[in-house]
């Protein structure tokens, strides 16, 4: 509960600037009261290319079902070419 509210979706939305793709992160629900061993922050979600949330659950236990448009991807990586300017001979070993 100390990492969950501060840096789960931002994460998550992170990854999916970074990636251009897609991003499903999925919690398990958050724990009874009497079950304090390990209390979840829950949220599942899924994220789009553009980091929007396209759908998300609350802590408590559920499904989430969400149709993704691929095409969004395509569009994005076409807009901004960030697999265009990798410059792979820069990372060769010495």
């Amino acid at each position: 509960m100390t990492t969950g509210p501060a840096h789960w979706e931002l994460l998550a939305r992170g990854r999916a600037i970074d990636t251009q793709s897609y991003v499903i992160v999925a919690s398990p629900a958050r724990h009874k009261e009497e079950e304090k061993d390990y209390e979840a922050w829950g949220h599942s979600s899924v994220i789009s290319p553009w980091a929007d949330i396209v759908a998300k659950l609350d802590e408590k236990e559920g499904l989430l079902v969400s149709e993704l448009d691929f095409d969004k991807v395509d569009e994005i990586r076409q807009n901004i070419p960030v697999q265009n300017q990798r410059k792979p001979e820069m990372f060769s070993s010495c």
